[in-house]
Protein backbone atom coordinates (compact mmCIF):
# COMPACT_ATOMS: atom_id res chain seq x y z
CA UNK A 1 0.00 0.00 0.00
CA UNK A 2 1.36 2.97 -0.43
CA UNK A 3 0.71 6.30 1.03
CA UNK A 4 1.31 10.13 0.08
CA UNK A 5 2.52 12.93 2.64
CA UNK A 6 3.15 16.03 2.54
CA UNK A 7 6.90 17.37 3.30
CA UNK A 8 8.62 21.01 3.13
CA UNK A 9 10.80 21.93 0.92
CA UNK A 10 13.57 22.00 3.29
CA UNK A 11 13.05 18.55 4.54
CA UNK A 12 12.87 17.12 1.02
CA UNK A 13 16.34 18.77 0.23
CA UNK A 14 17.33 17.17 3.43
CA UNK A 15 16.16 13.79 3.20
CA UNK A 16 17.59 13.98 -0.96
CA UNK A 17 21.06 14.61 -0.25
CA UNK A 18 20.98 11.90 2.62
CA UNK A 19 19.27 9.62 -0.62
CA UNK A 20 21.64 6.62 -0.85
CA UNK A 21 21.79 5.12 -4.78
CA UNK A 22 19.03 3.06 -5.64
CA UNK A 23 16.94 4.39 -2.59
CA UNK A 24 13.67 5.54 -2.38
CA UNK A 25 12.43 8.33 0.09
CA UNK A 26 10.48 5.59 1.63
CA UNK A 27 13.68 3.89 2.42
CA UNK A 28 15.72 6.85 3.80
CA UNK A 29 12.95 7.56 5.92
CA UNK A 30 12.84 3.47 7.14
CA UNK A 31 16.75 3.76 7.59
CA UNK A 32 16.44 7.10 9.66
CA UNK A 33 13.74 5.63 11.95
CA UNK A 34 15.48 2.54 12.57
CA UNK A 35 18.36 3.57 13.73
CA UNK A 36 20.07 6.87 15.34
CA UNK A 37 21.48 9.71 12.93
CA UNK A 38 25.04 8.93 12.85
CA UNK A 39 27.58 12.04 12.67
CA UNK A 40 28.73 10.38 9.58
CA UNK A 41 25.03 11.24 8.66
CA UNK A 42 25.20 14.51 9.18
CA UNK A 43 28.66 14.82 6.94
CA UNK A 44 26.49 13.25 4.05
CA UNK A 45 24.83 16.24 4.13
CA UNK A 46 27.71 18.83 3.86
CA UNK A 47 26.89 20.10 7.19
CA UNK A 48 29.89 18.78 9.19
CA UNK A 49 33.35 18.07 6.46
CA UNK A 50 34.24 14.24 7.12
CA UNK A 51 37.25 15.46 9.39
CA UNK A 52 35.26 17.00 11.59
CA UNK A 53 33.03 14.33 11.42
CA UNK A 54 35.61 12.01 12.85
CA UNK A 55 36.77 13.93 15.52
CA UNK A 56 33.20 14.29 16.51
CA UNK A 57 32.87 10.42 16.48
CA UNK A 58 36.06 10.35 18.35
CA UNK A 59 35.18 12.43 21.04
CA UNK A 60 31.67 10.69 21.01
CA UNK A 61 33.34 7.41 21.92
CA UNK A 62 35.81 8.61 24.26
CA UNK A 63 32.62 10.08 26.53
CA UNK A 64 30.61 6.84 26.42
CA UNK A 65 33.93 5.02 27.34
CA UNK A 66 34.26 7.00 30.18
CA UNK A 67 30.44 7.30 30.96
CA UNK A 68 30.76 3.41 31.08
CA UNK A 69 33.62 3.44 33.89
CA UNK A 70 31.93 5.90 35.87
CA UNK A 71 28.85 3.88 35.96
CA UNK A 72 30.95 0.19 36.30
CA UNK A 73 32.49 2.14 39.26
CA UNK A 74 29.54 4.03 41.03
CA UNK A 75 28.07 0.23 40.99
CA UNK A 76 30.67 -1.43 42.62
CA UNK A 77 30.86 1.52 45.31
CA UNK A 78 26.89 0.88 45.05
CA UNK A 79 27.56 -2.75 45.56
CA UNK A 80 30.10 -2.48 48.73
CA UNK A 81 27.96 -0.20 50.36
CA UNK A 82 25.09 -2.95 50.59
CA UNK A 83 27.74 -5.42 51.46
Amino acid sequence: MVKTISISDEVYKKLKKMKLEGESFSDVINRLIERRTKISDIAEMNILTEEEAKKIEELLKKFREERIKMEKERKERLLELMR
